[in-house]
């Protein structure tokens, strides 16, 4: 199907050079702020080691990071809601001032308990900026050209994400503590850029006016919405199949991380060899992304989904051959085919699902839940492998297909990129029940924002977003 035949622009109008040439000031803005913040992201890839050369030890190292992640799932939940209160804008201010100044209470905490609380909380608050950038940018994008931008979104987060671990290692030659001094400079660097470029408040966008219309019919329901926070995103079907689409997601993507290095050593191929896998993914990623979905932004959601969980789930289940490196190789390149092809359109899905009024709350939800499959996932898988050995991978297929049904089901067939802006309004939504206006649920089901078919490359709690 083609966007002509579906009523909407043509297909050359969300093209790569197109979209970025007819995209505001602020949203050009919105994306150079998001590869800076992510050029000084080294907190979470070097919080291990900077806590063991302080004298802790390795388990209150990874429980250090493990606090970190709780904070940044609870942070996208936050930020969601901070986001539909009280702008993009101000909750990207708030999260990045916020996040500079507490980033640097870790260099000098020596008590291992307010330590663990301050890495919680800079988790938290340098964690809220995600929703609201999100929301921003689909505000500030045509219908039509979502999915393009949001490309570009996970293009500038993935290349910050891939440079900084060798900014930081640069860093540390000197001290540490130029690291977190670094972070904090990076954040306030998109601080800066959003007081300068960001629009200030709330601005109407196309499908805000056409949520708003289609809302119109029914005030009750929407005074409902409006009070019910995060319960009337639990309260839509559809979407809480699509969440657990991202979660099963995760849990499979992730993991590249945490299982194959030990499957690759099991099969007697050196740690070098897990590291082309991953210079392999990530390569592909940043160099192909952008040029497969000028193809695929004009195919249905759905057949996006479908065609990147068949291949997520393939591609991992190719890691079960007994034909040595071959089968790392191919199997690499066939769920990193998946993650170029359903990567950006899972990421604009959450921004085209909900009401207006809400959209902040629908990313932060999708958001989190892809952080929680990320964190568990690694714990999940190593299990299995421990249980079942090389079978995982067949698991790991099987649990692919499972997602893509709720996927399926999940994601309304009247939403896609070129489709008329107004969501479709599911009976459950409309049925929300009225909470008290403070009544938020924290809940943490949630990319990238900065993950379906695929998260960003080499993903973390706090850069968990629903990318595949």
């Amino acid at each position: 199907m083609t966007d002509a035949e579906a009523g909407g622009k043509p297909a050359d109008d969300a093209g790569i050079l197109v979209t970025w040439r007819s995209s505001p000031l602020a949203a050009k803005a919105l994306l150079a702020g998001i590869f800076v913040n992510r050029l000084g992201a080294f907190i979470q890839v070097f919080l291990v080691l900077f806590l063991t050369t302080r004298g802790f030890s390795t388990v209150q190292a990874g429980t250090a990071l493990a606090m970190y992640t709780t904070g940044a799932v609870l942070g996208v939940i936050v930020g969601g809601t901070l986001t539909d209160h009280i702008g993009p804008r101000s909750t990207i201010l708030l999260s990045m001032t916020g996040g500079a100044v507490l980033v640097l209470s870790i260099l000098y905490l020596r008590n291992y308990a307010a330590l663990l609380v301050a890495v919680c909380v800079v988790g938290l608050v340098s964690g809220a900026y995600r929703p609201a950038s999100s929301t921003l940018l689909a505000e500030l994008t045509p219908r039509h050209r979502q999915v393009m931008i949001f490309a570009m979104y996970r293009l500038a987060y993935n290349l910050g994400n891939t440079a900084a671990p060798l900014f930081g290692a640069a860093l540390i030659v000197v001290s540490y503590d130029l690291l977190f001094w670094g972070e904090a400079v990076a954040a306030l660097g998109y601080a800066a850029i959003a007081a300068v470029a960001l629009p200030r408040g709330r601005r109407p966008s196309a499908s805000a006016a056409a949520a708003s219309d289609s809302a119109s019919t029914d005030a009750a329901a929407a005074a409902a919405e409006r009070r019910a926070g995060y319960l009337a995103v639990l309260a839509d079907r559809r979407f809480v199949l699509f969440m657990v689409a991202l979660l099963i997601n995760a849990i499979v993507y992730v993991q590249y991380l945490s299982t194959l290095p030990i499957a690759m050593r099991d099969a007697g191929l050196g740690t070098g060899w897990f590291s082309v896998m991953v210079a392999l993914n990530g390569i592909i990623v940043i160099t192909c992304e952008l040029l497969v979905t000028k193809v695929v932004q004009h195919w249905p959601m759905r057949i996006v989904v479908f065609v990147g969980f068949v291949l997520l789930g393939g591609g991992m289940a190719i890691y079960a051959l007994p034909f040595g490196l071959a089968v790392f190789v191919v199997g690499t390149l066939v769920w990193t085919l998946a993650e170029i092809i359903a990567g950006p359109t899972m990421f604009a899905y959450p921004a085209m699902a909900g009401p207006e009024r809400l959209r902040g709350r629908y990313i932060g939800a999708s958001t989190a839940m892809f952080g929680v499959g990320s964190a568990s996932g690694a714990v999940i898988g190593l299990a299995v492998w421990n249980a079942v050995g090389n079978a995982v991978w067949l698991w790991c297929g099987v649990a692919a297909m499972v997602g893509l049904a709720a996927a399926w089901v999940g994601i309304r067939p009247s939403v896609t990129a070129s489709s008329p802006d107004a969501p479709e309004t599911d009976e459950a939504t409309a049925a929300a029940p009225a909470a008290p206006a403070d009544g938020v649920a924290a809940s943490s089901r949630p990319p990238a924002d900065d993950a379906v078919v695929a998260a960003p490359s080499q993903p973390s709690a706090d850069e968990a977003s629903p990318t595949s």
